[in-house]
């Protein structure tokens, strides 16, 4: 299981393409959860292969020297065809994301979610909205990209996206058997360990100003394979086909955008928008759907760079 006794981390005289990555050691270990949500299970034995894995999330700083360097244009900045909503309101077919917009008090959580709102020109350089900067925010992990952005990315910098189980293992940091990345306490000691809602969801936010929604990364503790904001701050796409129906009673604190016929992808981790009371989703086994052209100011992405043959999933039954 998971190989936490021999692994060490070596940051010293990194450069190339590695640089800013951590080397994550093959082993097995048990995915998935039976604990949450049912999209999570059932619990199986996953053999992975040895990679490199991004110790953070892309940064604004590093995702504008990519479209400076390729003049990438990403899918936010792109008017949608409507052909793809079926739902659409056409005066909404312009340039724009969805991004959250809470309301001024408690909201039923049961119902629709109102906190998100398609912006027109909101995206990367403008997360909340044509009027909005990153300036001051490099290390901010980069928003508003979709899957497509998200591989443009990678394949520039010789990289790739992860495989849902490289990412469920490498968040794991080495634990077995735990809801978290640190262990089975969400804040052990009273210690916030990840960027998650602070406050009454969505209404209200308790978070010190100016980190009221994303935080820079490394503001939290890395995992035992070195990694930062695995759990929390934003979501991150993987390369994985979401293949099942998630259940009606799931929360939607994700802006999934439901009505694009799109293929959708698993994103992992959670954001700074997961609450205890609403959405659980601030874990290692978590899942979500994502339609591949959907964007919001909570979604982001990690890359990796594999070295020996994909993971293979095992047929032994974790509780035999």
């Amino acid at each position: 299981m998971g190989q936490t006794s021999s692994f060490k981390r070596t940051t010293a005289g990194r450069s190339g393409r590695f640089a800013g990555m951590q080397r994550i050691p093959a082993g097995t270990f048990v995915m998935g959860s039976e604990d949450f949500y049912s999209d999570e299970a059932p619990l199986r034995e996953v053999n992975v292969a040895s990679f490199w894995i991004d110790e953070t999330p892309v940064t604004n700083a590093q995702f504008a020297r990519f479209v400076a360097a390729t003049g990438h244009v990403t899918s936010a900045e792109i008017a949608p065809d409507p052909a793809d909503y079926p739902d659409m309101d056409p005066s909404l077919a312009v340039p724009g994301s969805m991004v959250f917009s809470p309301p001024a008090q408690p909201v039923d959580l049961g119902g629709q979610p109102i906190w998100w709102k398609i912006i027109p020109g909101a995206d990367w350089r403008h997360p909340l909205g044509p009027d909005s900067t990153i300036e001051s925010m490099g290390r901010h992990p980069v928003l508003h990209v979709g899957y497509h952005d998200a591989l443009a990315y990678a394949g520039w910098a010789g990289k790739a996206l992860p495989s849902e189980a490289e990412w469920e293992y490498a968040a794991r940091g080495g634990l077995e058997g735990q809801a978290y990345s640190w262990g089975s306490d969400l804040h052990p000691a009273g210690r916030r360990m990840a960027k998650i809602w602070e406050g009454a969801f969505p209404w209200q936010n308790e978070a010190p100003a100016g980190l009221e929604r994303t935080s820079p990364v490394k503001s939290y503790p890395r995992n035992g394979y070195g990694l930062y904001d695995t759990i929390g701050n934003v979501w991150e796409w993987t390369a994985e086909d979401y293949d099942r129906v998630p259940s009606t009673s799931s929360p939607v604190c994700c802006g999934s955008g439901g009505a694009s016929n799109k293929r959708r992808k698993v994103v992992k981790g959670g954001s700074h928008l997961c609450a205890p009371e609403y959405c659980q989703r601030y874990r290692p086994a978590a899942r979500w759907p994502q339609p591949t052209d959907t964007t919001t100011s909570h979604m982001g992405f990690r890359c990796v760079i594999r070295l020996s043959s994909a993971h293979k999933v095992g047929n032994r039954d974790p509780h035999s």
